[in-house]
């Protein structure tokens, strides 16, 4: 098959740890073509919607490495049209341009795209957890999302807890994920209009959150595909930062399931499916669903090292794709015959 990979630029991935380059990797030994092109390079030709993609070259031998792969892959630049590839797979980095879905509309119903252009819409900023609870619930911290400073700072007075966490809407990696104390509310207004003031007379929407107790032991991070957890790994905060994003410096450590993350995952997990997010990375602390990755969720390279898997998380991934694949070719074919059969009536 042809799989086009929608992501950040080739220059930005890191040779080592990068879980977009596991993926690439993974399709180039089993034989399939491989092309890669940026959000930006997504232009219209003639009317149907093409990219400027980097083409990965076929090679006799995959290396072993991601190091050694990423150094020996050899790349030509051509224009290629998108409902010519067999899949898509987004990766690109938050925050989603909602222009560069309109391009890509107009191949949804020719190409499999991982993940799904509405479930991407749905989900692409941390509002999309508080589809996961409701007064019946209780798998999600208590949330407060809003522009509105004199609200915010109303329900950190409020709040019984000394702590909360506050983070922009659209933020990934851990950037800006603040730890705000009760004892420190001098700087609770300043700290609310550097956030919400995005200059030009626009402004950001912010996120306040019940802090988590256990929250400074780390977080836990789990890769679903199909709505089945295939990979998890606990993240560890460094010494000098509440964050435990790996990008954040925290390191990384073996992790087993608990019986209460299981029947988490199990409780979200239809509906992941059924929104066409496939490919998903959830960040749980305390059995607590915080934050819900579907772009560029990250993390296979660094659970596969912990876990040193026979069977690795990208070889699940890519068997999940061809399936994908294979279900939507032969239903093009199924309806082709059918058609056939009608014309010639």
């Amino acid at each position: 098959m042809n799989v086009c990979f929608i992501m950040y630029p080739w220059e930005d991935i890191d040779p080592e740890n990068d879980t977009s380059l596991a993926l690439i990797k993974e399709c180039v030994k089993r034989g399939h073509g491989l092309a890669m092109c940026t959000p930006a390079n997504l232009t219209i030709r003639d009317s149907v919607t093409n990219a400027f993609c980097n083409v990965i070259g076929r090679m006799e031998k995959v290396p072993s490495t991601l190091k050694s792969f990423y150094n020996k892959v050899k790349l030509r630049e051509e224009m290629l049209p998108l409902a010519g590839f067999d899949a898509i797979f987004f990766r690109a980095n938050p925050p989603l341009d909602p222009l560069m879905l309109n391009f890509l509309d107009s191949v949804k119903d020719d190409v499999f795209i991982i993940n799904s252009l509405q479930g991407m819409r749905e989900a692409n900023n941390k509002l999309y957890t508080a589809a996961f609870g409701d007064a019946h619930s209780n798998i999600i911290p208590n949330t407060h999302v809003s522009k509105n400073k004199k609200y915010l700072v109303q329900q950190i007075k409020e709040s019984k807890a000394d702590k909360m966490i506050l983070k922009p809407l659209n933020g990934f990696g851990g950037s800006g994920v603040i730890l705000i104390e009760k004892s420190a509310m001098n700087n609770i207004n300043s700290l609310l209009d550097f956030y919400i003031s995005a200059g030009d007379g626009e402004s950001n929407y912010v996120i306040l959150q019940d802090y988590i107790e256990g929250a400074d032991q780390g977080d836990v991070r789990v890769l679903l595909l199909n709505g089945e957890p295939v990979g998890a790994m606990r993240r560890i905060p460094g010494s000098d930062d509440h964050r435990s994003n790996v990008s954040a410096g925290g390191s990384i450590a073996k992790h087993t399931l608990t019986k209460a993350e299981k029947a988490l995952c199990k409780q979200i997990g239809p509906k992941l499916v059924k929104d066409g997010l496939y490919f998903v990375g959830i960040d749980v602390i305390g059995g607590k669903l915080v934050e819900v990755n579907v772009m560029s969720p990250g993390g296979i390279t660094y659970i596969n090292k912990v876990y040193k898997n026979k069977r690795k998380v990208e070889e699940k991934v890519i068997d999940f794709l061809e399936s994908k694949v294979i279900d939507q070719l032969q239903a093009f074919d199924r309806r082709a015959r059918l058609r056939k059969a009608v014309d010639e009536a």
